[in-house]
C-alpha cells in the first residue's frame, strides 16, 4: 500500500466530515491472486484476479450508513459522501453505533515483514506444484481417480482511516496447495483430501507430502461399516476438532450474547471446561494465518485468553457489542467494505495437553476416531448438537476398521466440560486444535 493511497483514504474521510457527517471511517482493500487446478495431470483451471474495494461509513447523530465502490477515484469522493449522508439521514437510530473509543490516533506503521513474503510464484510453478501433489497421491496403491489438485497465491492490502485520527495500512500474503483423490470403484468409492495454506512460502508443506497423505487417507477409508448405536468415547482428528472451537467462538460472540441468542449468555466467569483447558485468541502470532496489527476499527491487537483453566473469561467484542453489554471492547472487530464491523476471532487455539494422541485413546476399549463431519444441527440457544460423521472404530486403544454414515449427538455444554486434549497442536489454519477427546457421546448407527 502506497503513501498516496493512505492520503486518498484520509481525504475521503475529511470530505465526508466537510459534507455534514459527524464521524466517518473508510476501509480500502485491494488484492491480487493467482490460482490453478489440475485433474488427472491436465490443466483444468487458471484464474488470475485483481480486486479493489472501498467502503465509506458515516455517522450522522445516532444514524449511520455505508456505501461502497470498486475504485479509489477522488473525482467521486463528493458523490460518495453525499450518498452515504443521505442514506444515513433516513435510517433509524442506532444507539450503540459509533467509532471505537479505544482506537489509536495518528498513523500506525506495522512491521509488514510479519505478514508478507516476497515470493511471487508464476502460473507454471503453481501448476507444477499441483501436479506433484496429484502424482504423489496416485502413487499410493488403491487410488483410482482424482478429484483435482490446486495451488494458489494471493496478496491482500488493507488501509483503514477514521475521522478520529487513526490511519493504518498492512498487507498479508497467502500460499496454498490442495489435493483431493478417490479410491475404490462404483458405489464403493471413497474420497479424501489434504490441504495446506500459509502466510510464508517456505512454511508450505511439500506437495508430495500432501498428495501422499491424501492417498493414504482415502485408501484407509475403503469398505466402511457402520457403528452400533450407543454411547461411546469419541476422538476428533485435529482437522475436525477445530469445529469445537468454532462453536465456542459463535457462542461467545458479543453480538450473539447481546441479542440473547447464545447458550452461554449467562456463563461469564463460570467454569465451562475442565481445569486443564485454556483457549487463546492471538492476533499477534508470528506467521499466523489470521494475524493483524489492528482490528477493523483501528484498535491495536493483543492476545486474549478466552478460557483460562476452564473458566470463561470474556466475550469477543467490537465497539458496538461492547456498548450493548456495557463492557470495554477488546479489539475483535472484523469488517468488509460493504458491512459494519462485527466481533470475530483471529488465531484461535487450544493450549495443547500433555499426552500424545496414542496415549489419549489408549484406555478406550471401544470408541470412534472421527476424521470428517458433514451437515450440522446446532441449536445456538440450547447448545444441542448433532452432526453426521465418518472415521474409524477404536478398539482396545488402537484405530481399527473404517466407519461411515453415522451421527454423533450431545449438548455443547456437556461436550465442553468433557474435552481432553493431546499435545499435537499445529497451526495449520486460523482455528487450530490438537487431537481432542470427548467421552459419553451418543452415536446413531445401526
Amino acid at each position: 500500500m502506497t503513501d498516496n493511497t493512505s492520503s486518498l483514504i484520509n481525504e475521503l474521510v475529511q470530505t465526508a466530515i466537510k459534507n455534514g457527517a459527524d464521524a466517518a471511517d473508510v476501509v480500502f482493500v485491494s488484492g491480487t491472486s493467482l490460482s490453478v487446478g489440475v485433474r488427472n495431470g491436465a490443466t483444468e483451471s487458471l484464474e488470475r484476479s485483481e480486486t479493489c474495494d472501498l467502503g465509506l461509513r458515516v455517522f450522522c447523530g445516532r444514524k449511520s450508513a455505508i456505501v461502497s465502490a470498486t475504485a479509489l477515484e477522488p473525482s467521486r469522493f463528493q458523490a460518495l459522501a453525499d450518498r452515504a449522508i443521505a442514506m444515513a439521514q433516513i435510517l433509524p437510530d442506532d444507539i450503540f453505533g459509533g467509532l471505537a473509543p479505544d482506537a489509536e490516533t495518528g498513523p500506525v506503521l506495522p512491521d509488514l515483514s510479519a505478514f508478507t513474503d516476497s515470493v511471487v510464484p508464476d502460473a507454471e510453478s503453481l501448476l507444477d506444484t499441483a501436479r506433484k501433489a496429484e502424482e504423489a497421491a496416485f502413487a499410493i496403491n488403491g487410488v483410482t481417480n482424482s478429484g483435482g489438485a490446486g495451488a494458489g497465491y494471493g496478496r491482500t492490502d488493507i488501509t483503514l482511516a477514521t475521522s478520529a485520527g487513526f490511519s493504518g495500512s498492512w498487507a498479508r500474503t497467502s500460499y496454498s496447495t490442495s489435493v483431493s483423490v478417490l479410491a475404490g470403484n462404483g458405489t464403493g468409492m471413497q474420497r479424501d483430501y489434504d490441504y495446506h495454506s500459509t502466510v510464508f512460502h517456505e512454511d508450505l508443506d511439500a506437495p508430495e507430502l500432501l498428495g501422499r497423505n491424501a492417498g493414504q487417507k482415502v485408501v484407509a477409508r475403503l469398505n466402511p461399516g457402520r457403528p452400533k448405536t450407543g454411547t461411546l468415547s469419541v476422538i476428533f482428528d485435529p482437522r475436525v476438532a477445530t469445529s469445537i472451537l468454532g462453536h465456542l467462538a459463535g457462542a461467545i460472540n458479543g453480538a450473539s450474547v447481546a441479542r440473547g441468542t447464545s447458550f452461554l449468555k449467562n456463563r461469564m466467569g463460570e467454569k465451562i471446561f475442565s481445569d486443564s483447558i485454556t483457549i487463546i485468541d492471538d492476533p499477534t502470532l508470528r506467521r499466523g494465518p489470521a494475524s493483524r496489527p489492528f482490528d477493523g476499527e483501528g484498535v491495536l491487537t493483543r492476545p486474549l485468553t478466552l478460557v483460562e483453566n476452564g473458566y470463561l473469561q470474556t466475550w469477543l467484542l467490537d465497539s458496538r457489542s461492547a456498548r450493548q453489554l456495557n463492557l470495554p471492547g477488546n479489539g475483535r472487530a472484523a469488517r468488509g467494505t460493504s458491512s459494519p464491523p462485527s466481533p470475530s476471532v483471529t488465531n484461535l487455539f487450544f493450549r495443547p495437553g500433555t499426552v500424545t494422541p496414542s496415549e489419549l485413546m489408549s484406555d478406550i476399549r471401544e470408541g470412534i476416531y472421527i476424521t470428517e463431519m458433514m451437515g450440522s444441527s446446532i441449536n445456538p440457544l440450547t447448545g444441542d448438537y448433532s452432526r453426521g460423521a465418518s472415521g474409524f472404530m477404536i478398539r482396545n486403544g488402537q484405530i481399527a476398521e473404517p466407519v461411515a454414515e453415522f451421527t454423533i449427538a450431545s449438548n455443547l455444554n456437556d461436550m465442553f466440560a468433557r474435552v481432553i486434549l493431546a499435545n499435537d497442536l499445529r497451526f495449520r489454519s486460523a482455528t487450530s486444535s490438537p487431537t481432542l477427546r470427548i467421552d459419553n457421546m451418543s452415536i446413531a448407527g445401526i
